[in-house]
């Protein structure tokens, strides 16, 4: 695992994002504590209509972006139970919402990846694509 660096460790989340098209690593670094480990995902760049959205709406979006795949959950990871209630929050494959400035970044095998405490997920959705930071409709 290669550390993101000085250059990178005040990079919000929103510029912590890997090309969508690579695909996820077969092999995941092991996550021994309370540990998720998330891959961000990126804006969408079309309506659900198919039409292009504007570099100006793209840039906003991508300033508020806090959504990522949860790729592994550590071994003690919601084992608390009176925090969790025996429930865990979130599953590898789940969409997840974490905090704008929240998580460890770094490269692992050329992805960019965060990760978080297992108490640090605010929110699971379906699909990254129903959230609108802007809560706009362009389709209608």
């Amino acid at each position: 695992m290669k550390a993101a660096g000085a250059a990178t460790a005040a990079a919000g989340n929103d510029e912590w994002i890997s090309n969508k098209e690579a695909p996820d690593p077969e092999v995941l670094p092991h996550l021994p504590g309370y540990h998720i480990l998330i891959r961000p995902v990126a804006i969408r760049e079309k309506t659900k209509g198919g039409i292009l959205l504007p570099d100006k709406f793209k840039d906003d979006a991508k300033y508020l972006t806090t959504i990522g795949r949860v790729l592994k959950v550590g071994e003690l990871a919601y084992a608390d139970h009176d925090k969790f209630k025996g429930r865990a929050w979130c599953k590898p494959g789940d969409y997840v919402v974490y905090g704008k400035y929240q998580g460890d970044k770094f490269f692992y095998k050329g992805i960019r990846m965060l990760l978080l405490f297992d108490d640090q997920i605010l929110m699971v959705v379906p699909d990254p694509a129903d959230l609108d930071p802007n809560y706009l409709d362009i389709d209608k």
